[in-house]
């Protein structure tokens, strides 16, 4: 299916599913010693809240004697689209790894709303509220879209062998698996891909791709997300509507930290821009400021912005 076939309208509802229904019966309560982390909706209710969600500080990893990143610092301001950019090799990509616990730094400290998270796994990272997409999407292929959602959500109960068996868990976990399924569908619609719920991951474009590797960080609860290039290979009509999704969200109090090459997207819907060069953060700005610094013109943009 193309991308251009995506085109077609689908409601946009506002994902509040996100947060726990607080009239689910105490059969769906949560077990004793699970904890929920804050809903970032909930956040966004009460206004975007202040502070720093992501900080980095004087971070650095080598591979052998290759320097990728070399001392960046910097920190990303709540409920904000910030950019990161710079040539190839600046180091960006293994900074997202970094942050997110693929890779742990060789020096340096990663810290989440004040929480060191250097250098933990990445899936205790996702727990915390910070994701990440891929330059490449990882969608499991054989899979629908809709299969490739609903493993999305933690904390699943139906993921513990005892509570799916037991006469006196199984209520509970239908009832959690009818919520999670209504949560799927809402978020499907948002992206507008819900009329591909019941293809195969594998045959969608690459954009529509796009928009599933999206759509399921969100279903993460997360507070950060990460992207990395979600605009590479999109087409115009599925970059516009990747593009609408992000600011949608970041209305609803979602941060985001973005690396993409495409510098008319950074400049129009960045408010703030970080440009590493050789592992390191050349200058940390307005868009505006950004194209004239003469340190970012020689290093990547060239005379030619």
């Amino acid at each position: 299916m193309s991308d251009a076939s995506e085109a077609g309208g689908g409601a946009r509802p506002t994902i509040d599913g996100r947060a726990d229904d607080a009239a689910t019966d105490a059969a769906s309560a949560p077990d004793a010693g699970e904890t929920e982390r804050a809903s970032p909706v909930e956040h966004a209710a009460r206004g975007v809240p202040t502070g720093s969600p992501l900080r980095v500080e004087n971070l650095v990893k080598r591979f052998g004697g290759l320097t990728a990143v070399d001392g960046a610092s910097f920190d990303v301001e709540a409920g904000s689209l910030t950019g990161l950019i710079g040539p190839n090799g600046a180091g960006k990509s293994t900074t997202f790894d970094c942050i997110t616990g693929v890779y742990r730094p060789d020096g340096g400290a990663v810290y989440l709303y004040d929480e060191e998270i250097t250098g933990l796994r990445p899936y205790a990272i996702a727990d915390r509220g910070l994701v990440r997409t891929f330059q490449i999407a990882r969608e499991l292929a054989e899979m629908t879209v809709l299969e490739n959602m609903m493993l999305a959500p933690q904390d699943q109960r139906g993921e513990r062998l005892w509570r799916s068996v037991l006469p006196g868990s199984r209520r509970a976990v239908r009832e959690q698996e009818r919520e999670l399924r209504d949560r799927v569908w809402e978020t499907l619609e948002f992206f507008e891909i819900d009329h591909l719920a019941e293809e195969y991951a594998g045959t969608l474009s690459g954009g529509q791709r796009k928009l599933l590797e999206l759509a399921r960080a969100l279903l993460t609860d997360p507070d950060v997300l990460l992207l990395d290039e979600p605009l590479a290979g999109v087409n115009p009509v599925l970059e516009e509507k990747l593009l609408d999704r992000i600011h949608d969200l970041r209305r609803e109090g979602y941060t985001f930290l973005l690396v993409e090459h495409d510098m008319d997207v950074i400049m129009n819907n960045c408010e703030r821009v970080i440009v590493m060069h050789q592992g390191r953060v050349l200058a940390d700005d307005a868009p505006a400021a950004i194209v004239e610094d003469e340190r970012v013109i020689d290093a990547y943009l060239g005379a030619n912005v």
